[in-house]
This record gives C-alpha cells, structure tokens and sequence, in this order.
C-alpha cells in the first residue's frame, strides 16, 4: 500500500540523469509545446475551419523602426536655463543656442522667455515663435530658413 506524501516523482527524481525513464529516452517529445494549441492539425481541426479560420498563416507586417522617428522636444520656458548650463555665442547683444547640436527637434511653447534669443531648430510651434519674437529674438528653422532670414 503506498503512503500518501509531499514529493511529487519529478521532485524525488531530480538530479538523476533520466528520472526514473531509462537510458534510451523513453518520455522525450512528450508534453505540449507551450506556443501552440494541441490537435489543430489534428482531431481540432474542424474546430479550426469552423471558429478559427484565421489560427494559422501570418498577416501584416511590422514598420521597420527606423522609420519611426521619436522627436526630442524642448520648452520655450527651458531655454533660460540651457543657456546658463552651456556656452553660448552672442551676437547683436542676442544669446545664439544651437538646439540642433544639443539633440533637439522640436521646441514648444510652455513657460516664459525672458532674455532675447535667437534659436536653432528642425521645427517649432507657432506658441513657441510667437513667445521668442516677443522677447525680441528669432527662431531659424530649417526649413522655413529662407523666409525668416528674408523678413
């Protein structure tokens, strides 16, 4: 008569080579495989044809993240504070900040401007020209560079 007890066989046999299923590898390819559900191919398959006609086959694709360019955004109130940490040109009595160089693509307009600024970036909002040029500076964006040096 057995004893009922704790250890489960896999937790007797643990440290033994084969746990008790011989040399010759009776018990491998056994047990499901964790990705997929049993018998899809088999005995579910009308299940399949029926509920899932979707289960197998891959659809779609996945954008390459190199197209997936993340912009690095700056607040018009941070520029103060950018322009104490990191040495500035100044031209015209204008502190000059490259944000280009600094790693920055586009510069928004929370908080306040205060000292006048002329400011290098990819793009900008309108807050954010608008806030600059009320302060007295001029933002250069590269793509509009033509209009803002015409002016």
């Amino acid at each position: 008569m057995n004893m009922p007890h704790k250890l489960r066989k896999i937790r007797k046999k643990r440290g033994s080579r084969t746990q008790g299923y011989g040399r010759v590898g009776q018990h491998r390819k056994t047990g499901s495989k964790g990705m997929r559900k049993v018998g899809r191919h088999k005995h579910t398959w009308s299940y399949v044809i029926k509920y899932e006609p979707e289960y197998f086959g891959k659809k779609g694709f996945t954008s390459p993240k190199s197209l997936k360019q993340k912009a690095k955004i700056i607040n018009v109130g941070e520029l103060d504070q950018i322009s104490e940490k990191f040495p500035v040109k100044e031209e015209e009595g204008k502190l000059v900040i490259d944000l280009e160089n600094l790693g920055y693509t586009k510069l928004l307009g929370a908080g306040k401007v205060t000292k006048p600024l002329v400011v290098k970036i990819a793009s900008c909002s309108k807050s954010a020209a608008e806030k600059i040029k009320e302060a007295g500076g001029q933002v250069l964006v590269e793509s509009h560079e033509e209009t803002e040096t015409g002016e």
